[in-house]
């Protein structure tokens, strides 16, 4: 699964960047814990020992009165049950002022609160924060391990908050506060009633039940709460299911395009299982061919259905546009198997193309790719038909076809300095000579972490010059692969010893001292070599550094609430 995420938001973030979407629209499970932030405050104290003396300014007196800071209500632990007693649906942020995920939530957070203010049909619906670090009797009253925490009171409620589960956007907030205080899936109690219903949105979801009492029509409600992007309503009425015909308690997914409708039938014993229609309406609310946009990514990416066979085109070249339209039938074939998308050369999407390595002049043409193993195959420049697609999505479903990897070309220098430069082409007769042991790190040309490395790679090179049996090494696996080797974050260091031994994962501290003792003691890390806060880094680098340039750090538009370091 960590490949299937680290591919997903890889693949996202790319996208989504040449999209110019903003990385602070979603939140992709990021929160930070308070021992974070404890270890950077330690850190900080180090740094500057004499602030301790400095005063701070005296507190403000904490009273009931209730105010605000751009529409969202301040809380604290005197305020708190009366924000609860005069607000019927109150969503209350747990934060930290140290947390930067806080901080990108701040001016989206309250951007919704002034439009809820604004709504006179939002009157009931209101935003306020906590600092928890100061609150600290409000934190442990509700449990809060992580930040931002988001926590929906309903009617005063404070022993049964609702956790937020929507997306950290701006409408995901809206839609979602909207949906909590609303009916959820309202009752369609007549054909017309239904008829209007389902002809007033793009995609619906209705569930036929003879009881709206019954269990299975309770998690159909419950799923109505938490997709909230999506359109639900029940029905119970006999003369709403004769109009659809319907002959049994089910759910119907109504869309404006392809089939028009896709059946999802109940178990034998009448049971609804909400992880099952989850799929079912993820996968059937996305069009057979499915054009790439802002709004369809997350969607694609967040399918079960982990192969994806991309289409480049040109959309000014009506031939191009014409041979989409021939892939229908195939995209029909293997319905279920694949998603079929399509990405347009006109569009900003430069990045993707290079992660693929296409240019704009090879299109028309395919990629497919496996996401949970980040296998990709292809098709010829220009070699682009119904017939060679076919061939192609069927091969790689049968397993016969040979994926591809990249490589730049070798660079004439790649021997010349203390670190060598590896390529797809030169890695295995450098890497994997069996008279050398060689020290790699796979990175990525924005890692962050990688940047931080550089300089103690140099260093680590030039120390080894002289060693006619060690070779340290680089390879930039954003436009080099090697089928024997899977990255999943940046940097990598992996040794390779000689003699064809198994290769060794380091994951020990990256500094000069330590690396050295790690390649004197032969590839075996030292006593005191591991370092738990450096793992932690590289566990975040798979979520964070693994995506181009942190741009999409929060892409993936997830659940955001109450999730600690430790979970990601």
């Amino acid at each position: 699964m960590k490949r299937h995420t680290l591919l997903t938001i890889t693949l996202l973030g790319l996208l989504l960047w040449a999209s110019c979407i903003r990385a602070n629209d979603t939140d992709a499970k990021q929160t930070e814990t308070q021992e974070d932030a404890s270890k950077e405050t330690d850190s900080q104290t180090e740094e500057n020992p004499g602030e301790e003396d400095t005063k701070e300014p005296p507190k403000k007196e904490k009273t009931t009165e209730i105010e605000e800071e751009k529409d969202v209500m301040v809380l604290h632990i005197n305020n708190f049950a009366r924000a609860l007693s005069e607000n019927q649906y109150l969503l209350v942020e747990f934060y930290a002022p140290w947390c930067g995920h806080c901080k990108q939530l701040e001016p989206l957070y309250a951007e919704v609160a002034g439009k809820l203010k604004e709504e006179e049909a939002a009157a009931a619906m209101r935003l306020a924060k906590v600092d928890a670090t100061e609150e600290t009797e409000l934190a442990e009253e509700f449990e809060i391990g992580g930040f931002p925490t988001l926590k929906l009171f309903v009617n005063g409620d404070r022993k049964q908050p609702v956790d937020y589960t929507g997306k950290r956007t701006v409408n995901g907030l809206i839609q979602w506060m909207k949906r909590r205080a609303g009916p959820g899936a309202p009752v369609l109690d007549s054909a017309d009633s239904a008829a209007q219903f389902v002809d007033s949105h793009n995609i619906t979801v209705v569930g036929f039940f003879d009881n709206l009492e019954s269990e299975a029509a309770k998690v159909f409600k419950e799923l109505a709460l938490e997709i909230t992007d999506t359109e639900f309503a029940v029905s119970a009425s006999p003369e709403v299911f004769q109009e659809y015909e319907v002959k049994a308690n089910s759910v119907v997914l109504f869309k404006k395009f392809d089939d028009g409708r896709a059946d999802f039938s109940l178990s034998e014993e009448g049971k609804l299982d909400k992880t099952n229609l989850t799929t079912f309406i993820k996968d059937n609310s996305l069009e057979l061919i499915i054009p790439f946009s802002k709004e369809s990514a997350d969607k694609i990416f967040t399918s079960s259905i982990l192969l994806h066979n991309l289409l480049i085109i040109n959309s000014s070249v009506e031939s191009q546009r014409a041979l989409v339209d021939d892939c229908r039938t195939i995209a029909k074939e293997f319905k279920g198997k694949m998603l079929f998308v399509v990405i347009d050369v006109t569009e900003a999407l430069s990045n993707v193309l290079d992660y693929f390595g296409v240019s704009e002049n090879d299109a028309p043409t395919a990629r497919l790719i496996k996401m949970d193993t980040g296998k990709k195959f292809r098709i010829g420049a220009g070699e682009l038909t119904a017939s060679s697609l076919r061939k192609l999505c069927q091969d790689v479903v049968d397993g016969t076809a040979e994926p591809y990897y990249r490589s730049e070309d070798i660079p004439e220098d790649w021997n010349k300095g203390p670190v060598k430069v590896l390529v797809g082409k030169n890695f295995e007769s450098v890497a994997l000579d069996p008279t050398k042991n060689v020290f790699v790190e796979f990175y990525a040309p924005w890692c962050a972490h990688c940047k931080e490395l550089t300089p103690i790679w140099e260093q680590l090179g030039e120390k080894y010059a002289d060693k006619d049996d060690i070779i340290i090494a680089k390879m930039d696996s954003t436009t080099n692969e090697v089928e024997s080797i899977t990255i999943q974050g940046f940097p990598t260091l992996k040794y390779f010893p000689a003699g064809g031994k198994e290769v060794v994962d380091y994951a020990g501290k990256r500094d000069l001292e330590t690396l050295s003792k790690f390649l004197d003691n032969g590839g075996v890390m030292p006593e005191g070599g591991s370092d738990e806060e450096e793992d932690e880094d590289d566990e975040d680098d798979e979520e964070g550094d693994s995506v181009v340039n942190e741009k999409a750090n929060e892409s993936a538009e997830e659940p955001t609430n109450g999730t600690s370091k430790d979970e990601l």
